[in-house]
């Protein structure tokens, strides 16, 4: 067991230094590389839609428990809403954050990998569902400064009506959406879904529901 637990903590180690490595070079892109004119599907003439936030809901059980696992994680104090600044450069990392983590991280269903039918943790081992794709992409963009009230972890319906989590990165641009079922980052009107509910901007710890009051959704293991 001691064996196993300790090359997990490499490869957990080993993930959060390469997506660091990922973003670092991004810093070198040339501006020909950072070109803004389809992001995610928005056109620069096109209206900017965001989503309608309504009232308190109820946190999913997969983020309770993963709080209670890891307690500074979630030990922060509510906070003013901030938004992304859509530069070249920020579009350019939210790019590839999310297609390193999609390509690094093996798909698995809580089930195989955990045991039991719902669990949200970090892919240290490589390995993880929809949450651990969300909360590898979340540190990442946080650890390289962006604010976390702009990062928002998201349950959607997805385009086969079953519960999926995503990141939400609100930005003075619209909100965009990193998804481990889609490669490209699109903009949250352009991805299909139906959204459910998603973290206040002011508090990770308090969620609020989206659109017209629904029957809540459970996160599948996709």
């Amino acid at each position: 067991m001691g064996g196993r637990f300790k090359q997990t903590l490499r490869t957990g180690r080993a993930l959060v230094m390469a997506g660091a490595a990922v973003l670092a070079a991004s810093a070198g892109a040339s501006a020909a590389n950072e070109r803004t004119a389809s992001l995610g599907g928005f056109s620069a003439n096109e209206h900017i839609v965001f989503a309608t936030v309504g009232e308190p809901a109820r946190a999913p059980i997969g983020w309770v428990e993963f709080c209670i696992e890891n307690k500074p994680e979630c030990a922060t104090r509510p906070s003013a809403p901030r938004d992304v600044v859509l530069t070249p450069k920020a579009w350019s990392d939210m790019v590839k954050v999310n297609a390193w983590v999609n390509d690094s991280i093996k798909p698995v269903t809580d089930l195989e990998h955990w045991g039991v039918v719902e669990r949200w943790n970090y892919p240290d081992d490589g390995k993880g569902d929809c949450e651990e794709y969300v909360l590898l992409k979340r540190k990442m963009l946080m650890q390289a400064g962006w604010p976390r009230e702009a990062l928002l972890i998201t349950v959607v319906r997805d385009k086969k009506g079953d519960g999926h989590a995503v990141l939400t990165v609100k930005t003075n641009r619209g909100e965009f959406v990193l998804d481990n079922q889609e490669s490209q980052v699109l903009a949250w009107n352009k991805t299909g879904y139906r959204f459910v509910k998603r973290q206040s901007q002011s508090d990770p710890n308090t969620w609020v529901a989206l659109g017209e009051p629904r029957a809540p959704a459970t996160v599948s293991a996709r």
